[in-house]
Order: C-alpha cells, then structure tokens, then sequence
C-alpha cells in the first residue's frame, strides 16, 4: 500500500507515491545512528569556533590588553 504525496509536492497526477511506513521501516530510519558522531563534532566545532570569538572580543578590549600589559611588564621586572 503507498499514500500519495499532497498537491504541493506532486503537481502531476502520475507523480511518484510515498512507500507506507512499517514497522520495518521505521526502525531503519530512525534506529540507524549511522552520522551521528559526525554530527556531535560539528556541533563541538561550532561551540568552540563561539567560544574562540568570544574570547577574541574580549582580549581585544582596553581594559584587558591593559591588565595583561601590566602583568606581563611586573613579571619581566627586576626588582
């Protein structure tokens, strides 16, 4: 048995149906977690690609580029 695709998504009375989902088939689809590592490490990428740009932001205000100027300069001195 197969259902037919809506109007928007077929325009032409002899458009191709959708296969009825099964039991079978749906675990195929959605029990198979084939890409989903794939997916976790892009979302960790774009979480750190985020962080790093905030990070950016930050270190370039005066305030911080000060305070690490001041450390930097007290940890070469000699006193």
């Amino acid at each position: 048995m197969t259902i037919p695709i809506p109007f928007p998504f077929a325009a032409t009375p002899d458009a191709p149906s959708l296969p009825l989902l099964t039991n079978q088939r749906a675990g195929s689809l959605f029990l198979d977690d084939r890409g989903a590592a794939t997916a976790e490490y892009a979302i960790a990428t774009m979480a750190a690609v985020a962080f790093a740009g905030l990070l950016v932001m930050i270190m370039r205000s005066d305030e911080v580029r000060g305070i690490l100027t001041d450390l930097v300069r007290r940890a070469l001195t000699v006193q």
